[in-house]
């Protein structure tokens, strides 16, 4: 269904409300076709994450206090 604005515009009303009903069924059936890991897997791959980031802070951590004291000695 067409209509007029008051400048002269054309827009439709009610098109965009079916575009997003197309679109959430569309997700919907989408969703359906997802392979979802197991508890398992979930905790399993949390934990590499956990440990990783808790290396690399170690690394940037002894990085920082290492260029400080080269700072501080080339700097005085």
């Amino acid at each position: 269904m067409w209509r007029e604005t008051k400048d002269g515009l054309s827009v439709t009303t009610g098109v965009h409300v079916r575009n997003v009903k197309t679109f959430l069924e569309s997700v919907k059936i989408e969703l359906g076709k997802v392979t979802w890991p197991s508890r398992k897997e979930t905790v399993a791959t949390t934990g590499v994450v956990v440990v990783i980031i808790f290396l690399i802070s170690i690394y940037l951590g002894a990085c920082d206090i290492v260029l400080a004291k080269l700072m501080r000695l080339i700097l005085g």
